[in-house]
């Protein structure tokens, strides 16, 4: 059993404290408690609570020092010199209150693992900016409320999911309420974001709810499909088109699935391919965050520029 997420002494700041998150330290670190009355902090090695049998030695080595301090306090004597009667007097004192280090509580050692590279869905950091960052593509996405950069994911053009899994209805594997995904357009010679988006729908719709990665069906499979918005986009500045579907499964409630294509604002202006995937029901993000991040997509560098479902490009009247 690992110890639980909690504050534990840096391993490689002594001084400080660090977010143990049940499997591995994150780069949340804090400055301790001022010292007062009880037990103090227990310091543990470097690769995470209660892990190798020197550090519980040095841990009650160091609890027996104290231990062995106090007790000489607490029965040392102070010659104060001869009395009356010519003998020696000596006078017991009461020690001051001090604060001893306890004994660490017995864990089992944790697997080993790599520090987590961002903090978990109970240790928020205050400070991340609100967008995600596709330096590939040169732009950014709004975070939404409720989003999350990627954790976990196997596929590396994920640029961010819903906070949260929960087991698939069908085959027991993990899922997301939502993600979102960007890709440059490479392995096709059309360059229409019209086209482009036409024909990746149907593959957007099977990547996310008929067939998995490892080719297991999470929901089921897809029963049907309906088409439910199409048109043009102007995203980051740029004239694109999208289409959105509603996918019903076989289990679960479905979702919903869009493909959006525009030129990128970098390099050779390759077609950029925007995925969403919102899942239906009371369980799934709000189906209008998809026209909110859309809006709220811009190019590197460039706060002002963005678009949206229904935005014009170029003077208008």
């Amino acid at each position: 059993m690992t110890p639980p997420p909690g504050w534990y002494r840096d391993p490689s700041a002594p001084h400080q404290e660090r977010w143990w998150d049940g499997t591995a330290w994150t780069d949340h670190r804090r400055t301790p408690e001022p010292a007062g009355f009880g037990p103090a902090p227990v310091p543990y090695p470097e690769s995470g609570p209660g892990t190798g049998t020197g550090g519980r030695a040095k841990a009650v080595a160091v609890t027996t020092a104290a231990a062995v301090l106090v007790a000489a306090i607490v029965t040392g004597v102070l010659v104060l010199g001869e009395d009356d009667e010519g003998g020696t007097r000596t006078q017991t004192r009461t020690p001051p209150v001090t604060a001893t280090a306890g004994d660490p509580a017995p864990v089992s050692d944790p697997p080993s693992s790599s520090p987590s590279p961002s903090p978990t869905a109970s240790e928020p950091s205050a400070d991340d900016p609100a967008v995600v960052e596709d330096q590939l593509n040169g732009v950014t996405f709004p975070l939404p409320d409720g989003w999350v950069r990627p954790r976990y994911v196997a596929e590396d053009d994920v640029m961010m999911t819903t906070d949260g899994t929960y087991d698939c209805p069908a085959d027991g594997s993990v899922c997301r309420h939502g993600l979102v995904i960007s890709r440059t357009v490479t392995a096709n010679a059309e360059s229409s974001p019209k086209a482009l988006a036409r024909q990746d729908i149907e593959d957007a719709a099977d990547d996310a709810y008929d067939v998995d990665l490892v080719g297991n069906k999470p929901f089921g499979g897809i029963e049907s499909h309906e088409e439910v918005a199409a048109g043009p986009v102007a995203v980051a500045g740029r004239a694109g088109y999208y289409v959105r579907w509603r996918v019903k499964t076989a289990e679960g409630p479905g979702g919903y699935v869009q493909s959006m294509v525009f030129p990128s604002t970098v390099g050779t202006e390759s077609p950029i391919l925007v995925r969403y995937v919102f899942d239906a029901g009371e369980d799934g993000p709000p189906l209008a965050g998809m026209d909110a991040i859309t809006k709220g997509i811009r190019p590197i560098g460039d706060a002002d520029t963005g678009g949206g479902v229904g935005s014009g490009l170029g003077p208008t009247d």
